[in-house]
């Protein structure tokens, strides 16, 4: 993958990281169960830092 394809991927996946998180905060407010959201974001963050050590080791 080249280093702009990855920052682009960085990017979706911050996109979907923000959107998630107000998901979770509407989910936490109306006390809806929140679990399918944190692991959203758990294998988000995961994901991100893959991509930010591959992104440095171009």
């Amino acid at each position: 993958m080249s280093k702009q394809e990855l920052e682009a991927q960085i990017n979706e996946l911050k996109s979907d990281y923000v959107r998630i998180q107000g998901d979770l905060d509407k989910l936490e407010a109306n006390g809806g169960n929140v679990e399918r959201a944190e692991a959203q974001l758990s294998r988000i963050e995961t994901e991100l830092a893959q991509l930010k050590q591959e992104l440095r080791t171009k």
